[in-house]
């Protein structure tokens, strides 16, 4: 099956948070999106092993989006060969124009490493010839062919310091009762009243939207300058 977009994350929560808004309105404008949770997400805080995953599921039903989860151990999760060969066997299988991955992370060292781990499957996804690379690794993606994303964009991480430079945003104000809603399924993970977290990632969207004229807003950074065909694209900001 194809996908318009992969997100690839350490955990099952982190793509809503980050870039829940944007998910929704993409799913609403007929994109297929995949989102690839690294690690199970386990142990969790307030429920017992499985409650997390089935969370997961109905947050990304909320969203609209499908959900993939990898083998990694939450808490553990290491850059090695063996998990960037398993994303680039991903990209290379689902064909997606557009890879988000978690931006300059440092806080938690799962998503410093997803980090990483999906800038170098990016990379891999798009190279031939794995069948004259010696070993194991060269089988594992030998009998797919090369596929090179359009783009690679990174969310903010709502644990790592507001971004004073960004490279755009997107005004996610019409659908943000669904990322509240996709955000809440989490009860594993959140106090159902009153979560101090939850507050404060959708302060960080408030406080870009009120930067730049609208409700909420959520900032990406790219991993290469934007390009467009025409500077009309843009919508105009308080500032100009």
């Amino acid at each position: 099956m194809s996908y318009d977009a992969l997100v690839i994350a350490a955990h099952a929560d982190d793509a809503e948070s980050q870039m829940g808004g944007t998910l929704a309105l993409l799913a609403d404008a007929g994109q297929r999106i995949l989102l690839v949770d690294l690690t199970a997400g386990e142990p969790t805080e307030f429920a017992e092993p499985g409650v997390r995953a089935r969370q997961a599921a109905e947050a990304a039903r909320i969203l609209g989006v499908d959900r993939l989860t990898l083998p990694g151990q939450d808490r553990l999760l290491m850059d090695t060969l063996d998990v960037r060969l398993q994303v680039a066997r991903l990209i290379r299988e689902h064909r997606p124009r557009w890879v988000y991955g978690t931006g300059d992370a440092c806080v938690h060292p799962d998503h410093a490493a997803a980090t990483a781990i999906t800038r170098a499957a990016v990379f891999l996804a798009r190279l031939g010839q794995w069948e004259r690379v010696p070993g194991p690794a060269g089988e594992r993606l030998a009998d797919q062919e090369p596929w090179a994303i359009d783009r690679l964009f990174f969310p903010h991480c709502k644990m790592e310091p507001a971004w004073a430079e960004f490279a755009f945003a997107v005004d996610v104000s019409a659908v943000y009762d669904r990322k509240r809603r996709a955000l809440a399924a989490y009860s594993s993970i959140f106090q159902v009243e009153g979560d101090r977290l939850l507050a404060l990632y959708e302060a960080e969207d408030r406080y870009y939207g009120r930067m730049l004229g609208v409700g909420y807003a959520e900032i990406y950074r790219s991993a290469a300058p934007l390009l467009v065909e025409s500077p009309t694209v843009f919508q105009p900001t308080v500032h100009g």
